[in-house]
């Protein structure tokens, strides 16, 4: 995946809107994604659309894709079950094997059948260089896949990788349509062909995708028929579409969230995540790559005061990327709000303050402008939480808002208010965060860091399928991280869902930081029933 396929998969990561509505798809559109009667439609509205729904450029990588299904999928409660393949995988050679035997009589949206070739296509043509897919490192261990017969696949590995099972709920796309093109720019990278329980029918660019229920689904046709991911870039304005009843419900900020308490239509569901929101510190920059003043920024931070202000109470104080309930988080490395600490790094360090109240050192004023993406309230306010906190140490920070192509030609220097978070292995977050093979890797450690310990502890990490071997592993890198923290954790956040009450028993999953139509309450649209 290129940088601009990463910036894709950040922005669709964004907040993502649900909208159920009495609606079928043949009845007229009103111009603004909705449409008058039936009861089998929904309308998802996210803040950003994909850049592509190929899986071979990264689409859906992480599950619930939707347009395809992968090997393995999740459950309710994020358990890895079987989905093209017919049962887990059988595990052998002391972890470097996996065997999938595939699922029986499943075809493609085409009414081709899906077969081995399609894994193995898949597979090569991701780890091939030519293709933009900055997920390979996420295939690191893989040494080859092979095709046994039509229905069995046999992955071989270069050492144990204890989380590869995780990696095959990665979507599976057709060869005989896939292969025949150029895999970066053909036209499958915008009129997928998948397995999927739902079929794409139209995408307008900047206004909405539609689908419609793939009647031949494996699974059994989803009862609801047709739905659209309106594009709503804009929390207010989302907040207010789902007010005037243009939208049957949202994913939103605490504070819009809150807004909806008294409407008895309505109802919030909660989802536990493992979403953060941190300050990138570019170390190319005089200021930001400087230890002693991330050190002070890292304890001049107020998180929570964050997570009170900002979340209402709707997550918790961030660290690293691993959230503080995870028995994955390095106990002891909480770091408490502490402004006169701050101030004792920055005076011994060199960084006096000046008459205006902005400390300086050899002619270098303690300034530096932190990026935000327009339209997300969520890191507009962390970012001027962030901004005010900084302040109080002497530290200037100038807030800049844009678009992620205004955002990304100024990352080597400037920091943003960035986001990550995956449940599902702590290597999903931490090597491409932290190794320094990655670094200006397009949104890949985006703050250019690089420490020797690190990157070994990463890579012995993944390496082994020995838990104890993995847990100090991680320990090391979270308190090597926090002793020189080239990004400022702030909170994990919890997603919060508005939804309107005429579909009884939804769920949530546990989250990761995307969150468009992977997760919420439609997580299994496509087994819902009809509603109301």
């Amino acid at each position: 995946m290129t940088a601009r396929s990463i910036r894709a998969g950040a922005a669709a990561a964004l907040t993502g809107v649900l909208a159920l509505v009495t609606a079928a798809c043949s009845a007229p559109d009103d111009g603004r994604g909705r449409a008058a009667g039936g009861k089998d439609s929904a309308v998802v509205g996210i803040a950003h659309e994909p850049e592509t729904l190929s899986p071979l450029l990264g689409y859906g990588k992480d599950g619930n894709s939707k347009i395809f299904d992968g090997l393995l999928t999740h459950d309710a409660g994020m358990k890895l079950r079987p989905a093209l393949a017919a049962a887990l995988p059988e595990v052998s050679d002391g972890g470097r094997t996996y065997t999938y035997s595939l699922r029986p009589g499943v075809t493609f949206s085409d009414g081709k059948p899906f077969t081995a070739d399609d894994v193995v296509f898949t597979y090569e043509t991701i780890l091939d260089e030519k293709t933009n897919n900055a997920a390979k490192a996420e295939l690191d261990a893989l040494d080859r896949v092979e095709k046994k017969n039509d229905r069995t696949v046999v992955f071989r590995l270069k050492y144990p990788y204890a989380p590869f099972a995780e990696r095959t709920v990665l979507p599976i796309a057709p060869r005989h349509i896939a292969g025949k093109q150029d895999v970066n720019t053909g036209t499958f990278t915008t009129q997928p062909i998948g397995t999927g329980p739902y079929v794409l029918t139209h995408w307008s660019k900047g206004e909405k995708l539609t689908f419609k229920a793939n009647p031949t689904y494996w699974g059994g046709a989803p009862k609801v028929k047709n739905f659209t991911m309106a594009i709503i870039k804009d929390d207010d304005i989302r907040a207010t579409r789902l007010r005037a009843g243009d939208l049957d419900g949202a994913v939103l900020p605490p504070d819009l969230a809150a807004t909806f308490a008294s409407d008895k239509g309505k109802k919030t569901l909660a989802a536990t995540t493992f979403d953060y929101r941190n300050v990138t510190l570019p170390s190319a920059h005089p200021v930001t790559g400087d230890r002693a003043v991330r050190r002070a920024l890292d304890v001049a931070v107020d998180r929570p005061a964050m997570v009170e202000g900002i979340l209402s109470g709707a997550g918790k104080p961030a660290y690293g990327p691993v959230p503080t309930d995870s028995p994955w988080f390095a106990k002891g490395t909480e770091r408490p709000h502490d402004l006169k600490k701050a101030a004792r790094i920055l005076d011994a360090a060199g960084w006096k303050q000046g008459d205006d109240g902005i400390r300086h050192k050899g002619g270098q004023r303690a300034s530096f402008t932190l990026w935000y993406l327009s339209g997300d309230k969520l890191r507009q306010e962390h970012a001027l939480a962030f901004a005010s906190d900084a302040e109080k140490a002497g530290i200037e920070v100038k807030t800049e808002s844009g678009t992620w192509e205004a955002i990304e030609p100024n990352m080597k220097r400037d920091a943003v208010l960035a986001g990550g978070g995956s449940p599902a292995d702590p290597d999903f977050d931490q090597y491409l965060l932290l190794h320094s093979s990655l670094a200006g890797d397009g949104f890949n450690n985006m703050s250019r860091y690089a420490d020797k310990t690190v990157d070994a502890k990463l890579v012995e990490a993944r390496r082994t399928d020995d838990h104890k071997t993995r847990k100090a592993a991680y320990d090391t890198v979270q308190r090597r991280l926090a002793d020189d923290p080239a990004y400022i954790f702030l909170t994990h956040i919890d997603h919060l869902y508005v939804v309107g009450d005429r579909r009884p028993g939804l769920t949530t999953q546990v989250e990761p930081h995307d969150h468009g139509l992977a997760s919420g309450p439609w997580w299994n649209v496509e087994d819902w029933q009809t509603g109301k």
